[in-house]
């Protein structure tokens, strides 16, 4: 398995897409319920399979994510075999970037000495979406980009 198995929730979200799944390789209800009962590691396989395309679908399609910590925000713009990023992050032990009040003490204090903003590149070109998904699973929530964007735009005006 390339990712992870998704859930009983996600799984049963995408139960139409999961029976399109089962339809492609000529399987109906009545063998899978046969296959689900009498071969359960065959139906387990099935199942990672379909997790596998599931999640590549979705890192394909990803463009941006972010990461918040108490002290540090990571924040991710993906492109076909570059991973930009901005690491940011805090001198000041009584910030907490997870809070409104943290968040808030940065826009004002952005561009002080408590506050380090760098910049990165890396080259992702072997397995893009392997990368983005490593980014996800440590707790990056895939965004829109707008955190990253205004960082940017601050920053190279």
């Amino acid at each position: 398995m390339k990712y992870i198995r998704l859930t009983k929730e996600q799984l049963e979200e995408l139960h139409p897409e999961f029976i399109t799944f089962l339809a492609t390789q000529s399987i109906d209800k009545k063998e899978w319920d046969e296959i689900k009962t009498n071969k359960p590691e065959v139906a387990e396989q099935e199942i990672d399979v379909f997790s596998d395309l599931i999640w590549d679908k979705a890192m394909t399609n990803v463009s941006y994510i972010d990461h918040f910590s108490a002290n540090y925000i990571f924040l991710f713009k993906c492109e076909a075999t570059i991973v930009y990023s901005y690491v940011i992050n805090t001198s000041n032990a009584t910030v907490d970037f997870l809070s409104a009040e943290g968040i808030q003490w940065l826009s004002e204090n952005m561009f002080s000495d408590e506050v380090a903003i760098q910049r990165g590149k890396k080259d992702i070109s072997e397995d893009r979406n392997g990368a983005l998904f490593a980014i996800i699973k440590q707790g990056g929530i895939i965004s829109k980009g707008e955190l990253f964007s205004k960082l940017d735009l601050l920053l190279n005006q």
